[in-house]
């Protein structure tokens, strides 16, 4: 069977549409590298404007401190930090001892396990260094319940 010339047209007209749309959009993220201006103005508002902070990404030391916080794994400075980041962070992500917030005894508890379950060397005189290391700053949250409604004037929905 003959196909339609009208058929013959259309994908014809469908190609070029296709092309033209493809050109478009060459273009157009042409026009945003080659044309864009990103040294910002004081008036300018806008992320190109470099007043914000930003940490340093050129810095080759891993343990830099930036406002307390060690950049390369987001734990707090405070005595024994390095003990931690040695002990801890070779296994696991930092961001499991930030997440998890225990005292001393589920500390410890949790200390055990990991020598007993997931090869976790002796720490020796570490031990006691990252345990108050993390019971001071990663202590358990206190969140308990929301206060009772109190001096509410309650009223009536009408039908």
């Amino acid at each position: 069977m003959k196909e339609p010339t009208y058929w013959k047209r259309s994908r014809g007209a469908y190609r070029i549409l296709i092309i033209i749309s493809a050109l478009m959009v060459i273009i157009s993220v042409a026009a945003l590298f080659f044309f864009t201006d990103d040294t910002g103005t004081e008036e300018d508002n806008t992320p190109s404007n470099k007043e914000y902070t930003t940490i340093p990404t050129t810095n080759d030391d891993p343990n830099t401190i930036i406002d307390g916080i060690h950049v390369r794994t987001g734990l707090v400075e405070a005595e024994g930090l390095m003990a931690v980041v040695t002990n801890c962070t070779t296994c696991h992500s930092a961001q499991l001892v930030i997440q998890n917030r225990m005292d001393r005894d589920r500390w410890i508890a949790t200390i055990r396990w990991m020598q007993k379950t997931q090869n976790l060397w002796g720490l020796g005189d570490n031990e006691a260094v990252i345990v108050n290391y993390l019971v001071t700053n990663y202590p358990p949250i206190n969140k308990g319940r929301r206060q009772a409604l109190s001096q509410v004037e309650w009223y009536e929905l009408k039908e």
